[in-house]
Parts: structure tokens; C-alpha cells; sequence
């Protein structure tokens, strides 16, 4: 309950364009030790429609230009998600791109609205969920119970975070990221997002096509398909990647001891997963759910180059050892960021992805999604199509701008061929969208292969050439 007041005691009422107006003020960085990084607060409207209304915090970070005498202006970037954090992301911003792009912009990231270090919001839980994502699987939980304990969820986000949900939208980020362009005196900003940030950064772009240099947007979701349709059309995607990932495993049977074929190992991991849903399975001091063994495994369908981790984990908790190498299944703030509540990153990703559009309200389309996919796609169809707490939220306001409405300049589009969590024709939809726009692939099975470090040395130069020069590629190009 403390940290539901804290956030509340930062809604103050301010004058109108207080955040354009304002000298900011630089300090540390909460929980960045790197002193390169400089963190300031702008303050925004909690409902970008009442500019006098109460307002919240937004904190900024930057990391200035290597040459001020290139300097060209300011790259934004943020955390995905929703519900990353954005603050440490120009550290991580600077370690792929070229430093021909560092020398010309100050890299700005942020904590979006109700993030972190951001006027953060809370839904009352004691913990975040496997993933940042609350999602439960109708296998092993009834729709009745599934609604039960959605509603519940819902419940108390409203009794904890009612003054925020109607103001969760990715419109509302938007308008805030406009906020912070005005507070650094910008005329225009550029951009550079992976995920859910590049499809905030489409939403910038569509409320202000004026205000926009050069957008690179690193595996965007189709805005017009957020957020129920995207989820559903990316299940395909997600049983090809889980079918890989067995074929591995059943490949190297003598490492992992899984299986000898994709069939034995899809049964071994079906076993584990039904075994803890009915009782956790202990593995040194940790006792495995059936929600953190099947992030673990989202995490081997979105990223190849971490299958041999996955799998070496899997095999060591199915055999009652602590992994070796443990992966962060909740999010978490980084040490020293003070304030953050207990669940803030899965509430916020509930709000934002429960607040930007309508979703069904009556159990009977859940059911009859659960019975058309589940058996499609059953691996991943009982838990995607299934019902979650945006069935029961409280209207929101200010959503989705339809992505024909852009009227942004051309944008640099990169995607990877084989990305479970944004399938590629999400990016090529947003590509046609915005006149110009380039996309680029790669064939790769990772997500945001530009931010996550898999970009060969063609997508790198053409990134740098596109923000160091403006220059997008004649046509759209396949690294």
C-alpha cells in the first residue's frame, strides 16, 4: 500500500506546458553506476486532453554526443515490453550501433509513463509474473477459474491503479515522448526502438508527423493489430519456433538427455510442464512452476542463440538440479532504483496492452479461440488464446491512432524472418504504412535482431548510413 500513495503524492497540478517551459535539472542515474548517463525529470499530463489536469513524472536519461561538433540532435529510445524500462537503455543502445551514430546524437532513453522511475504504478501483487506476463494456460485451468482469478486481477488494479488505467494507452506514451522533445528544446527528435518501443515510435510518428528526423523502428507490432489479433496471428510462428527447439534438443540427445526425437522431446517437456502445474518441481532451492518453465521455454522459441542455455537448464531442473546458468524469468529493477513497486512491470504491461484497444468481453469467444486454436496449435494455442484480465478493465481513453493515418516521414524498418514474438509481416505492414519506409531483413529465429545484438554487418551499415546520412536503401533489402 506504501507504494500506491508514493505514486499518487507525484500527481501534482501544473500549468499547461510546464515541461516545455522548464530548465532541466541533470543528476545520477537511479541504479546506473555509469556516470557517462545523466538522468532528468520531466513532468507531464496525466491526460494529455486536460494540459492543466494533474500530471506525472517521466524520467529521461541521455548520453551526450561524442562530438559536439557533429552533433545533429537527439536519438530517443525506450525499454519494450510494454513495461521496460527505457533509463539504462542508451548504455545498451551504445554497444550496437556504430560510432559514427554516437558521435552525432545525444542518445536520450526513458522510463515510460508508470514505469520504474517514472510515477510507477502497482496492481497490488506481491511479485511479477514469469515474463512480465500475466497469461494462464486453459490446459491445466479451467476458463471458469482462468475468469475467476482474471477478474480478480483486474480488481485490484483498479482498487490499487484506478487513477492511472484510463490514462495506460500507447497514444498517452506518445504525447509524452513529445513532452520530453520540448522539454530538451528540440525541434525534432529521432528514434530507435525494438518491439512494442518501435510501435510507440509508429504512434509518434502519427500524432507528430512534423516532429519526426529519422525513425528506425526494430521489429514493430502492426498497430492496427493491437493487441488481440497480433497475439493470435503470432501463433503459427510460435509452434515453428518450438518445433526447431525440439529438433535441437532431439539432435543434441547425448548433451541434454531430453530425447532422441522431436516427437520424445516435445513428450518429455509436456510431462514436466503438466507435473508442475500440479505440484511446483523442486531444483536445488527453487521450485519451478509451470508458468516459469513455459517463459523459459518463450525465451528458446524467440532467441536460437540462446538454445543451448534454455536447454541446458531445462535438463538440469528436470533432473531436480539448480540450472547453471540461470536466466532472469521476472523483471526486475536494477539494484539501487528506489521506489519500484513489487509488480510494476506486469502491471503495466497489463495496463498498456488492456488499455489500447477493446478486447471480448463474453466468455463464449474465449471458449470457441481455445477449441479453433488450442487444437491448431497445441502447444502454444491453450495460453495465447485463452481469456486474461483485459476481458474485465475499465474503459481507457485516448487509443489507438490508426496506422493509416501516418503521415510520418520514411522510416528504416528491420525485422528478422524467423521472429516468434513480432512475426515479420507486422513490420512490413507498419513498411507500407509510412510512404518511403525501407524494410530490411535478416534470416534469423531472434527478436529485434538490431537491438539484441544479431545484426550483420549489412543491416549495421545500413542503419548507420540511414542515420548518419539520411541515405535509405533504394529498395527494400535482405542482409
Amino acid at each position: 500500500m506504501a507504494a500506491v500513495v508514493v505514486a499518487c503524492l507525484t500527481l501534482v497540478v501544473a500549468p499547461a506546458g510546464a515541461a516545455s517551459g522548464a530548465t532541466l535539472a541533470w543528476r545520477d542515474c537511479p541504479g546506473v553506476d555509469d556516470p557517462r548517463l545523466r538522468c532528468a525529470t520531466v513532468r507531464v499530463p496525466l491526460d494529455h486532453a486536460r494540459p492543466a489536469g494533474p500530471t506525472i513524472d517521466i524520467m529521461i536519461s541521455r548520453l551526450p554526443a561524442t562530438d559536439p561538433a557533429l552533433r545533429r540532435g537527439v536519438l530517443v529510445t525506450t525499454g519494450g515490453g510494454p513495461g521496460g524500462a527505457g533509463v539504462p537503455e542508451p548504455l545498451n543502445l551504445a554497444t550496437v550501433v556504430d560510432p559514427a551514430v554516437l558521435a552525432r546524437y545525444d542518445i536520450v532513453g526513458f522510463d515510460m509513463r508508470f514505469v520504474e522511475r517514472s510515477t510507477p504504478i502497482t496492481c497490488g501483487q506481491p511479485e511479477e509474473e514469469p515474463g512480465g506476463y500475466w497469461v494462464r494456460t486453459a490446459t491445466y485451468q479451467s476458463l471458469k477459474d482462468t475468469a475467476a482469478e482474471a477478474r480478480e486481477y483486474a480488481r485490484a488494479c483498479a482498487r490499487h491503479a484506478g487513477w492511472a488505467l484510463p490514462f495506460a494507452t500507447t497514444a498517452q506514451a506518445a504525447r509524452d515522448m513529445d513532452a520530453i522533445r520540448a522539454g530538451l528544446g528540440e525541434r525534432k527528435l529521432s528514434f530507435l526502438g525494438g518491439s512494442y518501443a518501435a510501435m510507440l515510435g509508429v504512434a509518434y510518428g502519427t500524432l507528430f508527423p512534423h516532429r519526426v528526423d529519422r525513425f528506425v523502428l526494430d521489429s514493430p507490432v502492426n498497430y492496427d493489430l493491437a493487441w488481440r489479433p497480433y497475439e493470435l496471428r503470432r501463433l503459427p510462428a510460435f509452434e515453428e519456433n518450438y518445433a526447431a527447439f525440439t529438433g535441437y534438443l532431439a539432435d543434441n540427445d547425448a548433451a541434454f538427455g531430453l530425447g532422441g526425437t522431436p516427437v520424445e522431446v516435445a513428450e518429455t517437456l509436456s510431462r514436466a510442464f503438466a507435473e508442475a502445474a500440479v505440484e511446483p518441481i523442486v531444483a536445488g532451492d527453487h521450485a519451478w512452476t509451470t508458468g516459469e518453465l513455459g517463459s523459459l521455454t518463450v525465451i528458446a522459441t524467440y532467441f536460437e542463440q540462446l538454445w543451448p542455455v534454455v536447454a541446458t537448464d531445462l535438463a538440469a531442473i528436470l533432473a531436480r538440479t539448480p540450472p547453471p546458468i540461470p536466466l532472469d524469468l521476472r523483471p526486475a529493477p536494477l539494484p539501487g532504483t528506489p521506489g519500484v513497486p513489487a509488480d510494476n512491470h506486469t502491471a503495466v504491461n497489463m495496463a498498456f496492452r488492456c488499455g489500447d484497444d477493446a478486447w471480448p468481453r463474453d466468455l463464449a469467444t474465449y471458449r470457441r479461440d481455445l477449441t479453433r486454436l488450442g487444437t491448431r496449435y497445441p502447444v502454444f494455442g491453450p495460453s495465447i488464446a485463452n481469456l486474461n484480465p483485459c476481458a474485465f478493465w475499465p474503459v481507457s481513453q485516448d487509443n489507438t491512432p490508426p496506422l493509416a493515418g501516418n503521415r510520418a516521414p520514411a522510416a528504416l524498418v528491420v525485422a528478422a524472418l524467423r521472429d516468434a514474438s513480432v512475426p515479420p509481416a507486422n513490420s512490413a505492414a507498419t513498411a507500407r504504412a509510412i510512404t518511403g519506409s525501407r524494410l530490411v531483413t535478416v534470416d534469423e529465429q531472434t527478436h529485434v535482431p538490431l537491438l539484441g545484438g544479431q545484426a550483420n554487418a549489412c543491416l549495421t551499415g545500413l542503419v548507420t548510413a540511414y542515420l548518419v546520412q539520411g541515405r535509405l536503401p533504394e529498395q527494400d533489402t535482405a542482409c
